[in-house]
């Protein structure tokens, strides 16, 4: 009878424990990997959809962040550390979260002859592909990682470019068990480089970019601008620097500032900037980063919301579990009310503060059995963390799912605060 032990093991390898024939398969992996990487033919991408037009701005009407940050210092300091500055970057040993080493630069799959392997050369850090099911010739396949997505509060996720197409690579990092992962959507087991990485993905993870349609992974290369940058939610800025720095800049308040303000902006207004990346990924109507601060976001994509009072999902579709909400219903609630996009608020409990705001804490049917311990812990009962079924990925056959905090403000009753941690 074959043993799990035995399924996992590649033929040639004589029967050592499990970590002795990890390290001879890396062992002789390792020094082929490290040579110059061999590269496919790859798949053509998929055709683009039609869009009904739409304004993009020119590269010339954005003034960049550094230009903000020269007026406000403050926010630009804060914001820096934020998961939206800090959500694609270029690859480097401080934006690179996972291990390069032999014993950590390894994924196995659920093919016990294919293995993922990670390294970190001189001219960058490589994902390649290994059979090795034959080791006097072993066959290998790598890819440069060329872009990093993500802060690492969940993980990372990596694209490459080829030529101007841009495509995910098939490993990203896993922040919750500090590991390698097959990247969500991409089978276990199977090697695949061919995965287009559209323009609705690039737009919610970057500032600015180029889009030259046929395929629909196809970009001006030198135009893409990486993390969220100011002008994502304020609109290009370039006119706004350009007064500021005249003889005569308008006066705090003008009208003609040449910017925006979101916190001018209409409550509608301020839910469609939040939803171009928050309210799932909806359907493209106009072109690829035509959308600007103080448009509709129904006239650049097609969301559809979700049934009443059905669940969903907490990764993507932020928004649409906000709206879900007797709270955002009342008319009084937005996604400013609770955070503040310029600082990163790790502590869960300072949002029940606002919360406090409408509700009084002795209203709280468990302040009863708790006290003033319960103030502080709004959210662990009324917007309670959950798995997502949108981010998850198979891993050597074991099924691993992201987890994050519901945006649809309800009563949950299995959700329990820990009043142990809140404040007296």
């Amino acid at each position: 009878m074959q043993t799990e032990s035995d399924r996992i093991r590649p033929p040639y390898t004589p029967a050592f424990p499990l970590s002795v024939r990890r390290a001879l398969i890396l062992l002789a992996v390792w020094p082929l990997v490290m040579l110059e990487p061999a590269v496919s033919n790859q798949q053509p991408a998929e055709t683009p959809p039609q869009f009904n037009g739409g304004t993009v701005p020119s590269p010339s009407e954005y003034a960049g962040t550094a230009a903000c940050a020269e007026c406000h210092q403050k926010q630009a300091t804060t914001y820096a550390t934020t998961p939206h500055a800090l959500d694609s970057s270029l690859p480097d040993a401080k934006t690179m979260l996972g291990g390069f080493t032999p014993d950590q630069g390894v994924l196995r799959t659920k093919d016990p002859n294919l293995v993922f392997v990670m390294t970190a050369t001189p001219d960058g850090f490589y994902q390649t592909a290994v059979n090795i099911s034959d080791p006097q010739h072993l066959t290998r396949d790598s890819r440069r990682v060329d872009i990093v997505v993500g802060s690492g509060r969940h993980g990372q996720t990596y694209l490459y470019w080829q030529g101007d197409l841009l495509y995910e690579l098939p490993v990203s990092y896993w922040t919750y068990g500090h590991e390698w992962v097959n990247s969500p959507g991409y089978p276990d087991g199977q090697v695949h480089w061919d995965r287009p990485v559209g323009p609705r993905c690039l737009e919610c993870h970057a500032s600015y970019f180029q889009w030259l349609p046929t395929p629909v992974n196809r970009y001006a290369k030198n135009s893409v601008q990486l993390s969220i940058g100011c002008e994502r939610c304020h609109g290009p800025g370039a006119k706004h620097v350009a007064l500021e720095r005249s003889a005569t800049p308008p006066h705090s308040g003008s009208r003609d500032l040449g910017i925006v303000n979101p916190a001018r902006l209409t409550r509608d207004q301020q839910i469609s900037l939040c939803s171009l990346c928050h309210a799932g990924g909806g359907a493209p109507i106009k072109t690829p980063m035509s959308f600007v601060a103080g448009d509709d976001i129904h006239e650049y994509l097609k969301i559809v919301p979700p049934p009443s009072d059905a669940p969903v999902d907490v990764h993507g579709n932020q928004v649409g579990a906000l709206e879900q909400s007797k709270c955002y219903r009342s008319g009084k609630l937005t996604c400013s009310t609770c955070h503040d996009v310029h600082e990163t608020q790790e502590n869960a409990d300072a949002f029940s503060v606002h919360c406090l705001q409408c509700h009084q804490v002795k209203a709280c049917p468990r302040y009863r059995s708790v006290g003033e311990r319960i103030r502080g812990k709004c959210i662990d009962c009324h917007m309670p963390e959950g798995t997502s079924n949108a981010i998850k990925t198979a891993n050597s056959g074991h099924q691993m799912q992201a987890t994050m905090r519901t945006h649809r403000i309800a009563i949950y009753p299995e959700a329990k605060p820990d009043p142990a941690s809140a404040p007296h």
